[in-house]
């Protein structure tokens, strides 16, 4: 006889998502289901956002097997019946203000409600870090999953050694940013940001943009970006943004490249202990390698 098992989560648009079995077809935002997959959840389906395209962003897509997982699409390209021939009992998304769902047209996503529970996670400013990371772990929960308890381990140690490496005498300057192209440059606003707020409470200097138009970004030249001049950089990986060969023509670049230490910085990261211990433990490797050097 089959056993029926009434599921529920309330998620972050403040709804009460219930499936009369626990859900194990998903279909998710590729940054969810990155984050799902490190709690050892298998996603049957992919979507991505506006900023994508025909092919998922390995960005975003963490240690997901992208090769083994259909991927259904992104933006207005992305039609409600791609994602329900997946046959998904559940669909998770992301949401930036705690109503839209990042990644789907409304129409798309309201089609999408009809037919299928979705669960969202909120993923922007009025987070932290921590509570991202928590309310996956919650909604992993719910569907049977969890990390293994040595992740937690590991991330207060990453935690520990970050701490560490910015409470010396010197403190390097870390900023943000996203290659717009040879001419301009979106410097990152650390407060809107979940990971960025996160460095900062852990003893890092991150550089704040001049105040100006744009919540989450600054959008500058790269004179005005060499001007801060940053002691180790943060560069958006994701395939929107451009790459360090694209900008080499520039001298204001060219002179950032040469002093600063780049490291890679994905702001669609997966959200799990596993990611963010990686995250820290870059970050304090590169900011006490700067102190040494100064």
């Amino acid at each position: 006889m089959e056993q029926h098992t009434p599921w529920e989560f309330s998620d972050d648009r403040g709804r009460l998502v219930v499936a009369g079995n626990r859900p194990s077809r998903i279909v998710a935002y590729i940054q969810a289901g990155a984050t799902l997959w490190d709690h050892g959840i298998r996603p049957v389906g992919l979507f991505g956002s506006q900023h994508d395209g025909a092919a998922p962003d390995p960005a975003k897509g963490g240690e997901l097997p992208l090769g083994e997982i259909p991927y259904l699409g992104s933006g207005a390209a992305l039609h409600p019946d791609s994602l329900l021939e997946a046959e998904p009992d559940l669909v998770v998304a992301v949401t930036y203000d705690g109503e839209h769902l990042y990644g789907l047209e409304p129409k798309t996503a309201l089609e999408l409600e009809v037919h299928v529970p979705v669960a969202t996670v909120a993923v922007g400013p009025g987070r932290s870090l921590a509570e991202v990371r928590e309310r996956f772990a919650a909604l992993a929960g719910s569907l049977g999953q969890g990390e293994p308890l040595g992740r937690a381990r590991e991330l207060d140690s990453a935690e520990d050694a970050l701490r560490h490496a910015t409470g010396g005498a010197v403190r390097p300057r870390v900023l943000a940013l996203s290659p717009a192209g040879p001419e301009r440059v979106h410097l990152a606003r650390p407060s809107s940001w979940p990971d960025l707020r996160a460095l900062a409470e852990h003893g890092v200097d991150l550089l704040e943009p001049a105040a100006g138009a744009g919540v989450n970004w600054s959008t500058v030249g790269w004179a005005e970006a060499a001007e801060l001049a940053p002691d180790v950089v943060l560069m958006d990986v994701r395939a929107n943004a451009a790459r360090p060969a694209e900008l080499r023509a520039d001298a204001h670049w060219r002179a950032i490249e040469a002093r600063a230490r780049v490291l890679p910085w994905n702001p669609e990261a997966p959200c799990s202990r596993r990611a963010h211990t990686r995250f820290f433990t870059v970050v304090a490797d590169a900011v006490r390698a700067a102190a040494a050097q100064a």
